[in-house]
């Protein structure tokens, strides 16, 4: 993984430091959901495979993720996708309350990195559960692997992916706040632009 990608030392810098560490509010815990973000957080990739992901089984598959080897939130998040052959994105507004949640449970433990990250790494009680649960990570990950199998057949992945980032880009950008006039004339003009290369391929 490159370490300067802009996403990820931009917004999802921003995210690691909001969850990396504490305790949230009273009512269910953001990452209790573990359906990719579909009720709490989005999703930058599409709805496929968010009806996939019950209660319990976006923990499972972080858990497992860094079972293989200890990861950075964002790793997680492209590995997750890249497992899904592009057809899910989860948002870092599920990847990262649900690390907080799987330390608070004692699953992980979490290091500073060299490059400053924080760096999750599972515990003995982490593998017990995933030991304990190994029938229900073996069948998420089969429903991850076949929703990517089914995305293979629409649009290209370089066109998916690209279409991916456009549409994560424009919600971190707004999600700043509004755009003055000057902006949105710039924003709505290269979205003309795309729009009619596209018509001419």
């Amino acid at each position: 993984m490159r370490h300067g990608n802009s996403e990820e030392s931009g917004p999802f810098r921003h995210w690691e430091r909001r969850f990396a560490r504490g305790r949230f509010g009273h009512g269910p815990h953001p990452g209790d959901t573990d359906d990719g973000g579909h009720r709490h957080g989005g999703h930058g990739g599409g709805s496929r495979l968010g009806r996939f992901f019950e209660h319990g089984d976006l923990r499972l598959v972080v858990l497992q993720l860094i079972a293989e080897k200890p990861r950075h939130g964002y790793e997680i998040i492209k590995a997750i996708e890249e497992k899904a052959g592009g057809a899910y994105t989860p948002s870092p507004g599920a990847i990262y309350p649900t690390l907080t949640l799987l330390e608070e449970l004692g699953h992980l433990t979490v290091t500073d990195g060299a490059d400053g990250r924080k760096l999750h790494a599972i515990t003995e009680e982490g593998a017990a559960s995933l030991v304990a649960n190994r029938k229900a990570v073996e069948a998420v990950f089969a429903r991850i692997a076949q929703a990517g199998a089914s995305a293979g057949a629409g649009p290209a992945p370089l066109i998916r992916q690209a279409l991916d980032n456009l549409r994560q880009t424009l919600r971190l950008r707004l999600s700043r706040g509004p755009l003055d006039e000057a902006a949105v004339q710039r924003v709505a003009a290269a979205l003309d632009e795309a729009r009619r290369v596209i018509e001419q391929g």
